[in-house]
């Protein structure tokens, strides 16, 4: 399938497929919109709400659906050098490894160390579990999130699939089945997606869902908590 490499609004690249008219991120910005969905209202909400713990654990699950480009993850892992005393285990389901000869010329971050970084976990093996810090070990596993098993395992999920118009497959209720199986209880679903079909879906799972501010370009975000 052919690759194209856009310049998005706030100057960061994201890939477009033209056989599906379809961009990995948001054409108004990838960093912008990736630190916006998952960052900021994923792992940081999360952080946050451990802080509030008395008895708050510093180890965080996370499950990612839909490595892509590897932006989501490399934006974690910046935030696991801010909170040194997090330790973040990252599992992400992925069908399409993004070729190297693309993803090398991809430029998401200008911070020292951020290019040796990607670099490191982009060519990480896949299937196996490696610590590229002393706080993040990342698994990355090419299968379809369809072959999940886990259980009550996670404690935040970033959902970065297609969108429904290009992967159908992914946005049907039996994944989010078993994406609510696999988080803790009190874990979080975190997504760029506002659909009211998707939305309702997760309801009648048993989440329950909230609606919030979308990032530029986008009017609504969701993020889900298992009851």
């Amino acid at each position: 399938m052919k690759i194209e490499i856009l310049e998005t609004a706030d100057g960061s690249p994201t890939l477009y497929l033209p056989e599906l008219d379809e961009t990995y991120h948001s054409r108004h910005g990838s960093v912008q919109e990736a630190r916006h969905v998952f960052i900021q209202h994923g792992l940081n909400f999360i952080i946050q709400e451990q802080k509030k713990e008395e008895s708050a654990h510093t180890a965080i699950q996370l499950l990612e659906v839909g490595f892509g480009t590897g932006l989501n993850a490399l934006l974690t892992l910046q935030e696991v050098i801010l909170h040194t005393e997090i330790k973040i285990t990252y599992t992400s389901y992925e069908t399409q490894p993004v070729p190297k000869e693309i993803w090398s010329q991809l430029n998401y971050i200008n911070e020292p160390n951020a290019s040796e970084s990607y670099a490191h976990m982009m060519q990480a093996p896949w299937n196996e579990n490696v610590a590229l810090r002393s706080n993040f070990e990342i698994l990355k596993i090419d299968k379809a999130i369809q072959a999940l098993e886990a259980k009550e395992q996670f404690d935040l999920i970033y959902f970065d699939a297609f969108g429904p118009r290009a992967q159908a497959e992914m946005w049907d209720v039996s994944v989010f089945e078993r994406l609510h199986r696999a988080l803790k209880p009190g874990g979080v679903l975190v997504t760029y997606c506002a659909m009211g079909q998707f939305k309702r879906d997760l309801k009648s799972l048993g989440f329950r869902v909230e609606r919030l501010p979308g990032p530029p370009g986008k009017r609504e975000m969701t993020r889900a908590f298992k009851s």
